[in-house]
């Protein structure tokens, strides 16, 4: 659930998950039920995917079906209401910094993000959304801070994601939301990660945002020409990224 100016928002998570019986659809909402944030969950054992109601971290719910010996993978998040596109991803691919950016929209004004890297320098880093989805030369041909009119300001544009705290490890987890923001708008942009704080550097690495499958929208698939379920079909349908 979140809490912006005295509104309270859920908004729906959608996972795969490798279940065999009713005890692992026990073993899953038991496990689920106990993280904060949670407001409800519901396990289809014939299509194997979980549908989590709620305001939890991706990584939260993710770590939580690791540790109950569960093969999970996100496939659906945003809101069930009308919202043309209510999710995104942009995915930093190395070959030094890794990470996992998720955007999800939880009412027409109003988006949250997730983020997950690895493989930045201790510290702090400026992050931000971009004009432009053009990776040509990195961080740096992606262009200024997304700012749509009647946005922010210049002191202060909407693209601005403050910055992330990175840890002795090289890693950085993130959770925010972002008023004004629209999801749908942000297709084909980017996100661009810095070495300074106050991003007056080229930028260390940046990534597209991709329209991310919304809550509905990616449910099992069956192969035309022999009747295979494919996500049975292989278990790297659950290798999880480096984050």
């Amino acid at each position: 659930m979140l809490k912006i100016l005295g509104l309270l928002f859920w908004y729906q998570t959608e996972y795969m998950v490798d279940m065999k019986c009713e005890g692992c659809v026990n073993a899953v909402k038991n496990k689920l039920q106990t993280i904060d944030g949670i407001k409800s969950v519901e396990a289809d054992l014939s299509n194997q995917v979980v549908r989590i109601l709620g305001s939890s971290p991706v990584k939260t719910m993710t770590e939580a079906f690791e540790q109950i010996g569960r093969n999970a993978r996100l496939i659906g998040q945003g809101v069930p209401e009308d919202i043309l596109v209510s999710a995104a991803v942009a995915e930093f691919k190395g070959p030094k910094i890794f990470g996992v950016v998720r955007l999800a929209q939880v009412s027409m004004e109003l988006a949250r993000i997730e983020a997950n890297f690895s493989g930045l320098s201790p510290g702090k880093h400026g992050w931000s959304i971009n004009e432009f989805g053009d990776l040509t030369r990195g961080a740096a041909s992606t262009g200024k801070v997304f700012n749509p009119p009647n946005g922010g300001t210049a002191k202060e544009p909407i693209g601005d994601l403050g910055t992330l705290d990175v840890d002795e490890n090289g890693e950085a987890f993130k959770t925010c939301v972002k008023q004004q923001l629209r999801v749908g708008d942000l297709i084909g942009r980017s996100i661009a990660v810095y070495e300074t704080e106050d991003r007056s550097d080229p930028g260390l690495t940046a990534a597209v945002i991709a329209r991310s499958a919304g809550v509905g929208e990616n449910y099992k698939k069956i192969c035309a020409c022999d009747g295979t379920t494919i996500w049975e079909a292989t278990d790297k349908d659950f290798v999880t990224s480096k984050v």
